[in-house]
C-alpha cells in the first residue's frame, strides 16, 4: 500500500508540474500577442488627447497592447487644427520614437481626424511608416463638417462665436491633459475635415483609398494601408454621448457611426463594420458599448497580432 500510495503521489506531482509547465506556456505565448516587430503610435481626433484626468483617449488599449508585448505611444497633437500641423507634429513625435527605440519604422494608427494626420505623414515619410490603420477615419470627408462649415462661413459673426466656444473647449482639454503648448485653430480642422477640405488633401496623399466604398490597395510605397469602422449611432443608453451621434447620424442617408460615413471611413484592406459609434470605436465614454458587440479592445489586440504576423 505505502508503495502504491508513493507512485500515486509522485504521479500527482509529475502531472502537476505538466499542467504548471503548459499554463506557463499558454500565459508566454499569450504575452507575446501583440508584440509587433514596430512600435505602435495611437493618434486621437478632433478634440482628442492623450491622456485627461488619468482617462485614456483610447480607453483601455495602450495598457491592452502593452500586456501582450507591444511597445505602445500615445501621440499628443493639436486638439483641433489641420491636418498637415498634426502630421508635422506626429511626424516629430515619430522621429523621437524611433531615436528612443532604434527602430526603423512604426505603426501608425489614428482615430477620426488621426485617420487623415497619421496618412500625413505616411505620405511625406514612408520610409519611416510599416503601417497606417484608420479607425472611423475622416478620409473623404464628415456631412458634419459639411453642415457646420455651411451654417458659419469663413467670415461671418456665427464662425466667430463656433470658433470661440471651440477654442474654450480646447483650453479645458489642453488644462486637463497637459497640451497647452500645441498650437489651436479650430475652424482649419473644421475646413480639413469638409468633403473639400479631404478632397484637396487626396489629392495630394492618396495612397490606400479606394475608388468607391470598398477596399484601397493594401501596400502603397512600403506602408500597409487598414480600416474599420462602427456602423452604429446608439448603441447604449447608459452612454451620455449616444443621444447626440444617434441625432448627429441622421444627416448621413446612410450607414455611418454619428460621425463620419461608412463609405468615408475606408483606407487600404478594410477590416470590417462593426455594431459601434464614433467614441465606441476608442472604447469611450469609458467603456461603454453594445454588449453584444465585439470588444473595442479586443479589435485593437487582433489588429496588433495582424501586423505581427505581417512582420510588422
Amino acid at each position: 500500500m505505502t508503495g502504491f500510495l508513493s507512485r500515486f503521489l509522485r504521479r500527482l506531482v509529475l502531472a502537476a508540474t505538466a499542467g504548471l509547465l503548459l499554463l506557463g506556456a499558454g500565459a508566454h505565448a499569450q504575452s507575446g500577442y501583440t508584440q509587433t516587430r514596430y512600435p505602435i503610435v495611437l493618434v486621437h481626433g478632433l478634440f482628442g488627447f492623450d491622456s485627461a484626468l488619468g482617462i485614456d483617449y483610447f480607453y483601455g488599449i495602450p495598457d491592452a497592447l502593452r500586456q501582450g508585448g507591444a511597445k505602445v505611444y500615445v501621440a499628443q497633437v493639436s486638439a483641433a487644427n489641420s491636418s498637415e500641423v498634426r502630421g508635422e507634429q506626429l511626424l516629430a513625435q515619430v522621429k523621437t520614437i524611433l531615436a528612443i527605440t532604434g527602430a526603423a519604422k512604426v505603426n501608425l494608427v489614428g482615430h477620426s481626424h488621426g485617420g487623415p494626420t497619421t496618412r500625413y505623414v505616411a505620405g511625406v515619410a514612408p520610409q519611416l511608416v510599416a503601417s497606417v490603420t484608420s479607425i472611423g477615419g475622416v478620409n473623404k470627408g464628415s456631412r458634419v463638417a459639411d453642415i457646420l462649415r455651411g451654417v458659419a462661413p469663413a467670415g461671418s459673426v456665427s464662425e466667430t462665436v463656433a470658433n470661440a466656444a471651440a477654442r474654450a473647449l480646447v483650453s479645458l482639454i489642453n488644462l486637463t491633459s497637459g497640451g497647452t503648448g500645441l498650437p489651436q485653430m479650430p475652424t482649419a480642422a473644421l475646413d480639413s475635415l469638409t468633403t473639400a477640405g479631404l478632397a484637396s488633401f487626396n489629392r495630394r496623399f492618396p495612397q490606400g483609398l479606394p475608388s468607391g466604398c470598398g477596399s484601397g490597395a493594401e501596400l502603397v510605397n512600403g506602408v500597409r494601408y487598414y480600416s474599420w469602422t462602427g456602423t452604429q449611432p446608439l448603441t447604449n443608453v447608459l452612454d451620455a454621448s449616444d443621444g447626440l451621434l444617434s441625432v448627429l447620424s441622421l444627416v448621413f442617408g446612410e450607414a455611418n457611426d454619428g460621425l463620419v460615413s461608412a463609405c468615408s471611413s475606408r483606407l487600404g484592406k478594410h477590416l470590417g463594420d462593426y455594431r459601434q459609434n464614433h467614441l465606441d470605436e476608442v472604447n469611450q465614454l469609458v467603456g461603454l458599448r453594445d454588449w453584444f458587440s465585439t470588444d473595442p479592445v479586443t479589435l485593437y489586440r487582433q489588429h496588433a497580432n495582424r501586423l505581427k504576423a505581417q512582420g510588422l
